[in-house]
């Protein structure tokens, strides 16, 4: 069976290679700015993560989910945290959003299985 974290990482880190190899001015400043809003400020990195994670569950997407996981992981969050801050984004995207619940415990336990 394949590893979802692993197949998840190699996807993105090609796309993202290849979307910054046409050197789109647009798309740089972009990731430029993803990257830096995400650093340490008057909130830490992992509440910023948290944060992601809330919105890109209301928002409904899957990639950006569980890039959030494994950033807020890699920061230091744990499995309480993580399910606390998933069912805040359950109650404020409401029932349509309980799929991408299902899938984000799914990439949780994923990534609780590497030990990362």
């Amino acid at each position: 069976m394949p590893n979802k974290v692993e197949e998840f990482n190699a996807y993105r880190s090609r796309m993202n290679e290849k979307l910054l190899a046409d050197n789109n001015k647009l798309i740089k400043r972009i990731f430029n700015l993803d990257t830096n809003a995400y650093m340490a400020g008057a909130l830490d990195v992992k509440t910023k993560e948290l944060l992601g994670l809330v919105a890109s569950a209301v928002l409904r997407c899957d990639d950006c989910v569980k890039y959030h996981l494994e950033s807020a992981k890699d920061a230091g969050a744990q499995k309480e945290e993580v399910m606390e801050t998933l069912g805040i984004a359950t109650l404020v995207g409401g029932t349509i959003v309980v799929p991408h619940l299902r899938r984000a415990y799914e990439y949780w336990e994923n990534l609780e299985s590497q030990g990362s």
